[in-house]
């Protein structure tokens, strides 16, 4: 008679029961008003979505309420998970935090029981059935909506972390044809991909001839990481741009030798004004006085 989650043709759903599920969800039914206040008066005293006003925790409460009690009636989760994807999106924003969810779902689940156990007190054989019916699917609701916010939440964090990865790197054109690519601080594999990614687009974009790259503000790079900045020069080379690298420290020379790169191949320069006017040379720009560039 016990209710076990199982999975079907991809999709979680639930074992067959007895009677005992149709009148437990009869029961709920029946006493949503006075069990979704209840949650509601649980939520508020627990200082729980206290992002969210009254009103919104009411109406997600509702909503909530009656997902969780369709999901007890079809034996599915597919409208739950739905459900809950959509509720992760619209308060994750508003800076709801995982354990007001996880605490949420319990504080329902909490309830409901206890409702159970006021109404079946006097017949714990009857009791112990209608129990055997709901803590499975409690559970399995509970994971479901947990899960799926805590997931909704490593995604929004991801985006957030590639957003300031971009403008902790951006790519400046400061003169037609010619891009500028500071780069300050730690490098790892994904910053150092991401960085390449960011450039050969801009390259392509603004259809540039010159690229300076400066590291001025990197104080270290391994082998790894240095293999990369090489790639990332012959990367932009084949799509038509020469590549200028300012700031080199010793420490990044010498691994850059270390691993075998011929810096006879790599244009260098010490600084990034040097690295800007190396690239007008190239790009055909000569720098002079103001009174000869008017009396030209």
């Amino acid at each position: 008679m016990a209710l076990a989650e199982i999975t079907h043709d991809g999709k979680q759903t639930f074992e067959p029961t007895t009677a005992m599920l149709r009148e437990l969800v009869a029961h709920l039914a029946q006493n949503r008003t006075q069990l979704r206040e209840e949650w509601v008066r649980r939520i508020t005293e627990a200082q729980l979505l206290q992002a969210m006003t009254k009103d919104e925790i009411f109406a997600e409460a509702t909503s909530v309420y009656d997902s969780y009690v369709e999901a007890l009636e079809t034996r599915t989760l597919e409208t739950l998970t739905t459900y809950a994807q959509n509720l992760s999106e619209r308060i994750i924003p508003r800076g709801v935090e995982t354990h007001e969810v996880v605490g949420i779902v319990l504080l329902l689940r909490d309830v409901l029981a206890r409702s159970l156990f006021a109404k079946y007190h006097t017949d714990s054989a009857l009791l112990n059935h209608v129990l055997d019916a709901y803590e499975p699917a409690a559970n399995a609701i509970a994971i479901t909506v947990s899960v799926g916010f805590v997931r909704e939440r490593e995604r929004v964090i991801r985006e957030q972390q590639e957003a300031i990865r971009e403008l902790s790197t951006p790519v400046l054109q400061v003169r037609e044809r010619l891009l500028i690519l500071p780069i300050i601080g730690v490098i790892d594999p994904h910053r150092a991909r991401q960085l390449t990614e960011q450039l050969l687009r801009a390259i392509r974009a603004n259809r540039a001839k010159v690229v300076v790259i400066d590291i001025t503000g990197v104080a270290a790079m391994d082998a790894n990481v240095a293999n990369h900045l090489v790639l990332t020069v012959e990367s932009a080379r084949l799509l038509g741009a020469r590549v200028i690298v300012t700031g080199l420290s010793p420490e990044i020379a010498q691994t850059l030798v270390n691993i075998g790169v011929d810096l006879g191949k790599m244009n260098t320069v010490g600084d990034l004004q040097g690295g800007i006017e190396e690239a007008e040379r190239l790009l055909g720009y000569k720098v002079m006085p103001v009174a000869e560039a008017q009396m030209a």
